[in-house]
C-alpha cells in the first residue's frame, strides 16, 4: 500500500494498483435525466485518491485556447468524474505539461492520466506527451484521442445547428431539409487523420440525412473538389463543419478554407459537453488497461 498523500489540505490515502485495483477503477453512474440533446449522459464516479486526469493542449497556451480547455476541464470534474481535472500545454512555460506533471504527489501507483485533447490522431501532440509522461518524476500513462466517436457526430451536428447550417433536431425515420445540402467535414492532419474522420462524417449523414465528405483543413484544392461535387449531385448549398476543438494551430484556417470552396461554415466544436464527456470516457479506458497490465 502507497503511503497518503496531501492534497489541498486533506490526507487522502493513496490507492495500491496490486490490492485495491477494483476500488481504484471508475464506478459508473447515470445522471438524473435532464430535458435537451444531451440528456441521460453517463458519467463516472472517481473513488478518492483516483489518478488525476490531465488534459493534453496543443501548443502553448494561449487565451482562447485556454478558456476552452478550461471550460473543459471543469465540465469532466463537475459532469462526469467528480474530482478535479487539470490542463496541460505541451509547448511554452505556461501551463505547460510537463510542470503539471512534476507538480503532482509523487506515489508508486499511477498518478496521472493525460487526455490528447484532439478529435483525431495528431503524431505531433502524441510525441509531446509521450515525451512528458517519459521525463516525470511520477507514473503517469497516456489516453487515446478523442475521436473518432459518435459523440464527434453530435457535436458537429450542434455546431451547425447553432450556425443555422442544419436542423437540431432529429426525427427518426424521416428525411429532413437543412439550410445546407451538403457539408463538407473539413479535418487537421493528414490521410490518416481524414480516414478516421470519415467515420465521423457517415455518421452526421444519417443524423442529416444530407451527404457529407471529409477532408483536410489544410488542403482547398481537396476541398474545393469536394464542393463542385456536392453541387454537380444536386446540392444547393454546402457548409464547412470543422471537425476540431479551437485550440489547434489550424483553427485560424476555418474562414479561408470555407471562402475557397463557397462554403458557409460552423463554430469549431468548443467546450461541447460531448468532448467533456470523451475525455472521461479515454480517461477510464486508459486507466482500466494500465490497472489490468
Amino acid at each position: 500500500m502507497a503511503p497518503p498523500h496531501d492534497r489541498g489540505g486533506v490526507t487522502i490515502p493513496a490507492v495500491s494498483s496490486d490490492s485495491q485495483a477494483s476500488e481504484a477503477l471508475p464506478s459508473r453512474r447515470r445522471r438524473t435525466p435532464r430535458g435537451g440533446r444531451h440528456r441521460g449522459d453517463e458519467s463516472f464516479l472517481l473513488p478518492p485518491g483516483s489518478p488525476t486526469l490531465v488534459l493534453a493542449v496543443p501548443g502553448a497556451a494561449r487565451r482562447t485556447g485556454a478558456e476552452i480547455a478550461a471550460e473543459l476541464a471543469r465540465l469532466v470534474e463537475i459532469e462526469h468524474t467528480g474530482q478535479p481535472a487539470l490542463v496541460g500545454h505541451v509547448a511554452g512555460d505556461e501551463a505547460s505539461l510537463p510542470a503539471v506533471l512534476a507538480a503532482l504527489p509523487r506515489q508508486d501507483e499511477v498518478t496521472a492520466v493525460v487526455v490528447p485533447l484532439t478529435t483525431g490522431p495528431d503524431p505531433a501532440l502524441e510525441a509531446a506527451i509521450g515525451a512528458a509522461i517519459a521525463a516525470a518524476p511520477v507514473r503517469a500513462v497516456a489516453a487515446e484521442p478523442l475521436g473518432p466517436h459518435p459523440l464527434i457526430a453530435e457535436a458537429l451536428h450542434d455546431r451547425l445547428a447553432d450556425a443555422g447550417l442544419a436542423r437540431a433536431d432529429r426525427i427518426r425515420m424521416m428525411t429532413m431539409v437543412t439550410a445546407a445540402t451538403g457539408v463538407i467535414v473539413a479535418t487537421p492532419g493528414g490521410a490518416t487523420a481524414v480516414r478516421q474522420a470519415e467515420v465521423t462524417s457517415v455518421l452526421l449523414a444519417s443524423r442529416l440525412a444530407s451527404p457529407v465528405f471529409t477532408g483536410s483543413l489544410t488542403d482547398d484544392a481537396t476541398l474545393r473538389a469536394m464542393a463542385d461535387q456536392l453541387r454537380a449531385s444536386g446540392a444547393a448549398s454546402v457548409a464547412l463543419a470543422p471537425h476540431l476543438i479551437g485550440i489547434e494551430p489550424e483553427a485560424g484556417r476555418i474562414p479561408a478554407a470555407a471562402a475557397a470552396v463557397g462554403a458557409a461554415y460552423a463554430a469549431p466544436l468548443g467546450a461541447h459537453p460531448a468532448l467533456a464527456r470523451l475525455a472521461a470516457l479515454r480517461y477510464v479506458e486508459a486507466l482500466s488497461s494500465a490497472l489490468a497490465g
